[in-house]
């Protein structure tokens, strides 16, 4: 069942909302801008194909979820996973400070994978944790305790490579 009209513009809305931060998200599960574009890409052709958000209790949370399924499916089909070249741009903030971007990156990568999912669903993608909870399967105070490591990580090896330790 394809989507009505109103569906399909309601997709859209969502793909213009959401999009930015769901292949940030799915390139920091993939390790490849293109894997993760095509993955979002598959998603929305799938909703615009099948029917509608409508029936999601949080259209956000479930767009996630999907993305992240498409991407982890993508892994499995391929059987190898493919590293994140911490040179390679996530990001781009308007005023960039290539320096800190590219210790933030690193800092990011180095975390353990499930505490960079949290931190990159939480920050980029402006998930709560509930939210962040539903999309891994996990509970909402596991989602909060992996953020809180992975701040407590990144503040860690931030403060070392700038050594702000000997200010604070």
């Amino acid at each position: 069942m394809q989507a009505t009209r109103s569906d399909a513009s309601e997709i859209e809305l969502s793909y213009r909302r959401y999009g930015p931060a769901l292949v940030l998200f799915a390139a920091s599960l993939a390790g490849e801008k293109s894997r993760a574009q095509d993955a979002v890409h598959q998603v929305f052709l799938k909703l615009l194909e099948n029917g509608t958000l409508r029936d999601a209790l949080d259209a956000k949370a479930y767009l996630f979820t999907c993305v992240r399924n498409a991407v982890l499916n993508d892994r499995r089909l391929r059987q190898r996973d493919v590293a994140l070249d911490p040179e390679c741009i996530w990001f781009e903030p308007p005023h960039r400070d290539f320096a800190a971007e590219l210790n933030l990156r690193r800092a990011l990568w180095e975390l353990a994978e499930d505490q960079r999912e949290v931190t990159v669903l939480h920050v980029w993608g402006e998930l709560t944790f509930a939210q962040i909870a539903e999309v891994l399967s996990i509970s909402a105070n596991t989602a909060s305790s992996r953020y809180r490591y992975a701040l407590a990580k990144l503040r860690e090896a931030l403060c070392a490579k700038e050594d702000c330790r000997a200010h604070s």
